[in-house]
């Protein structure tokens, strides 16, 4: 079972054709390389939903039960979510990695690379105001900012000092949705049940 990520429509639908069994469907929202289209969820997914003869997920800056329901509502099979798992209690990270998305704000990320054609939305650090300031000041030359985002970099963070400030890592715009830390289990099952209880009580009352 085969489930590519794509940003653009076109690209899912290219890839149904050649064999794909659902897409991920990442808006604009995500953490990590968004693309370059530039489009958010709130567009993406319904257009996916009239175009896509095959099942997708919403993908980027999901971390809640109401974007559950309106991923639902949008024609999605679900949503895929990933900054949400970094803070858990299970997830391989320092904890003060962790306590970071939980104090942030949604405004508290930023983009990397897009000289580069080649778009990564990080934590807003110092690192990452570095980075872009000396890209854009050389723009489309990675070797002046290489020494800033190598992936060792992050990986000392994650795994060993737990500095939030000296490496670009990636997140997405759901840290601003993300409250506390909890196990796996409790927090997608708070999903769900948030999802649910807004389809069944909110939504009817609509109607």
């Amino acid at each position: 079972f085969v489930i590519h990520k794509c940003v653009a429509v076109r690209h899912a639908i290219k890839a149904a054709k050649l064999g794909a069994d659902m897409i991920s469907m990442d808006g604009f929202d995500c953490g990590g390389h968004p693309g370059e289209e530039d489009v958010g969820n709130w567009v993406l997914a319904p257009i996916a939903a009239k175009k896509l003869t095959i099942p997708f997920v919403v993908s980027g800056g999901c971390a809640d039960g109401k974007q559950l329901a309106a991923a639902l509502a949008m024609g999605a099979e679900g949503i895929n979510m990933g900054t949400a798992f970094m803070a858990t209690t299970e997830a391989p990270l320092r904890q003060e990695i962790k306590d970071a998305i939980v104090k942030a704000s949604e405004r508290d990320t930023t983009h990397i690379f897009r000289t580069l054609n080649n778009t990564e939305r990080v934590f807003k650090n110092a690192t990452a105001m570095k980075v872009r300031e000396i890209e854009f000041a050389n723009p489309g030359d990675f070797s002046k900012i290489a020494p800033y985002v190598k992936g060792e970099n992050y990986r000392k963070s994650f795994q060993e000092t737990g500095d939030t400030e000296s490496s670009v890592w990636s997140c997405g715009q759901s840290i601003g949705l993300i409250d506390e830390i909890k196990p796996c289990k409790k927090m997608i099952q708070d999903v769900v049940d948030e999802a649910a209880d807004i389809i069944r009580t909110r939504l009817p009352s609509m109607l």
